[in-house]
């Protein structure tokens, strides 16, 4: 029971950076915008938390601090890619190259002394159940922001009106257009929202994860939530479960039961699961289509 409590708990708290990442790119996508940039501004966001601890300020604040710096990065990619239209995939990717960079940087004065990670919540009672108390009433604030915020993205997409003007956004930006809406303004609040999320979910990494700076910490969590959206097919609820599928791969020891396995092959583990879901969801190109956002990477001009 033991083991299956530490599993269990480990794979929620692997899986929170994948869930705050991924359901901000799902916006995003929704919106009818590709930003490739998820791993750039998640070590924006771990880079400036990390910095707001070490220098003497509340964990809120540092955590407010790495979403903020996630959100400012994305303006970047908005600017490139939704003013000046350029390629999104290389916007993208040139952000992603830009985060890595200057959060390597700053890091170079963090030095290698650990911080006092974000605490976990005991509340009263419920913590101290034998069981169901360490499988669902001992996290981290953080974790259940992410579960909150994926209760609210999906009662946004579905049931409220501007859900559905960004999903319109996402399927043809022109109509949308052509009957008033701001297609860029709202496609900038998607970009910007996308980002605050990414921040949040590299704030999570360096001040609650591991809190202890690494280089490029992320070791690519960013290009993991971008594949999970496609894995999810646009869907909050199969975005979540894929997120705690490749948490439960993140923590995976298999060695502990006896079994030899290279140390390499496990950390491999999570990128191998995600070509081959990627490899078996395109086979299905009925269901990408069902769902894909017709206008995705698209550029929008509005006419004059």
């Amino acid at each position: 029971m033991d083991l299956f409590i530490a599993i269990f708990t480990g794979t929620i708290i692997a899986a929170t950076p994948l869930i705050f990442a991924s359901l901000g790119e799902l916006v995003v996508e929704k919106s009818g915008v590709l930003n490739l940039g998820l791993e750039g501004m998640m070590l924006m966001g771990a880079a400036f938390a990390f910095w707001a601890v070490i220098s003497g300020l509340p964990m809120p604040v540092a955590i407010a601090a790495g979403a903020l710096a996630g959100a400012a990065t994305s303006l970047l990619f908005g600017v490139l890619a939704l003013t000046f239209l350029t390629n999104q995939y290389a916007a993208g990717l040139a952000l992603a190259i830009f985060g890595s960079g200057v959060s390597a940087f700053l890091g170079r004065g963090f030095g290698s002394t650990p911080i006092d990670a974000l605490k976990r919540i005991h509340i009263p009672l419920l913590s101290d159940i034998p069981v169901v108390g360490p499988l669902f009433f001992r996290f981290d604030p953080m974790v259940y922001l992410a579960i909150a915020i994926f209760g609210l993205i999906t009662w946004f997409l579905y049931r409220t009106k501007g859900g559905l003007i960004l999903r319109t956004i996402g399927e043809s930006p022109e109509t949308s257009h052509a009957i008033g809406y701001p297609v860029t303004r709202i496609r900038y609040m998607a970009v910007l929202f996308g980002g605050l999320m990414a921040g949040l979910a590299g704030a999570y990494l360096s001040v609650a994860y591991t809190p202890l700076w690494v280089e490029n910490m992320t070791a690519g969590k960013g290009w993991i939530s971008l594949a999970l959206v496609v894995f999810a097919t646009w869907r909050p609820l199969r975005v979540l479960i894929g997120a705690w599928l490749f948490g439960g791969m993140t923590i995976l020891q298999l060695q502990g039961h006896g079994i030899a396995v290279p140390s390499e092959l496990l950390s491999a583990l999570p990128y191998l699961a995600t070509i081959i879901v990627l490899v078996i969801i395109s086979q299905n190109r009925q269901m990408l289509a069902l769902h894909f956002p017709a206008s995705l990477a698209k550029p929008f001009r509005a006419a004059s």
